[in-house]
């Protein structure tokens, strides 16, 4: 079982790259083989035809799953998140089962990986068969509530 990670943040090598890749070792049981940090695709997001973003989206679907992590900006995921999944016509992701995945500092937001991230990634193709993850960038490393949520995500696999 291949697990991928997606994360958009404006910061490379960020906490919430960080949060994803240790979310996806725990589903797939060993560190992910496809870990795609957006911002290192830089302006090449912003051209079709792109070598590293064409390259980026195909490891991305030939994935069995994949966590997609965003930090939580405006109460939503980031724009360099957005542009990449824009690389992706409706219906390539069909077969991969996606967990969206925010970092956030507030509760307040804990909604954004449902409302705004996963119907993205449904629209892709993706099956989302869980509830998205919000994780406080205060305490993503072992929160509350994590163990039970790799349980029961690891039936999808």
């Amino acid at each position: 079982m291949s697990v991928a990670v997606v994360v958009g943040n404006p910061k490379p090598a960020s906490r919430t790259l960080d949060a994803a890749t240790r979310v996806a070792t725990r589903l797939g049981g060993e560190s992910p083989g496809v870990i795609i940090d957006v911002v290192d695709l830089g302006a090449g997001l912003l051209t079709w035809g792109d070598p590293a973003v064409n390259e980026a989206v195909a490891a991305v679907r030939q994935a069995d799953a994949v966590v997609v992590g965003s930090p939580t900006y405006k109460a939503s995921y980031t724009g360099v998140l957005k542009l990449f999944l824009d690389q992706f016509s409706a219906g390539w992701l069909n077969g991969v089962v996606a967990f969206p995945m925010m970092l956030g500092g507030a509760w307040t937001h804990a909604l954004a990986p449902d409302v705004f991230l996963k119907p993205v990634l449904v629209e892709l193709g993706a099956f989302c068969p869980m509830r998205g993850l919000y994780l406080l960038e205060t305490d993503y490393e072992s929160p509350d509530g994590l163990d039970e949520w790799i349980d029961a995500a690891r039936r999808f696999l």
